[in-house]
Order: C-alpha cells, then sequence, then structure tokens
C-alpha cells in the first residue's frame, strides 16, 4: 500500500517537513513568550502567524492546492520576519527557532 510520502515529490515532502519543524518550534517559542512581557509581544505575534501559516501551507502543499505557490510564498516571508525577530533575542526557544525558520523560508521559496 502505498503511503502518502510516496506520493509526493522530494521538494514538497521537504516543504511539508519544514514547515511541520516551523511550527512546533514556533508554538513552542510563542508559549515561553507569553509569559515574559511586552518586550516580547513582537517575536510572539510572529511565531503565531508562522504557525498558522505554516500549519495551512503544509495541507495545501499535501493536497496539491493551486494555491501552494501563493500561500509557499507567503510563509517564507512571515519565516524570515520571524527569524530576523527570534535572533534579536537571548532566549533559548527564540534561538531555537531561528533555524527551522530559516530552512523552511528556503524551502518554500522553492514551492512558491
Amino acid at each position: 500500500m502505498a503511503q502518502i510520502d510516496d506520493l509526493l515529490d522530494d521538494s514538497t515532502r521537504e516543504c511539508i517537513d519544514n514547515c511541520h519543524e516551523a511550527v512546533k518550534a514556533c508554538a513552542h517559542c510563542a508559549d515561553e513568550c507569553a509569559d515574559k512581557g511586552e518586550e516580547m509581544a513582537e517575536c510572539l505575534r510572529l511565531c503565531r502567524d508562522v504557525v498558522t501559516v505554516a500549519s495551512t501551507c503544509a495541507q495545501l502543499c499535501a493536497s496539491g492546492s493551486q494555491f501552494n505557490g501563493d500561500i509557499a510564498e507567503t510563509c517564507a516571508d512571515v519565516c524570515e520576519s520571524c527569524a530576523d525577530e527570534c535572533e534579536q533575542h537571548d532566549h533559548d526557544h527564540c534561538q531555537a527557532c531561528v533555524e527551522p525558520l530559516r530552512q523552511c523560508a528556503e524551502s518554500c521559496r522553492s514551492m512558491a
């Protein structure tokens, strides 16, 4: 029996996997930032945006939607903005987001 990963090309599979990693990192970061006060408000907002957009991107890529290129471009932009913000903070949870966000942005750009 075929599995979904067998039905997707390598770049689509990579984009989906990287979106999931970005979602995990940002969900954790957003939760941690929520307790840090106003100084972390922008990081919190951007992480929540990544969770929403990257989840949607993964779903549209998996379904082969005609809109997956558009959402992948948006996802790349949001991930890059969030990575830039996270890099500015010394918190471990912020630093742990940077690489997954950069990888997600790169693979989304290749899908766009």
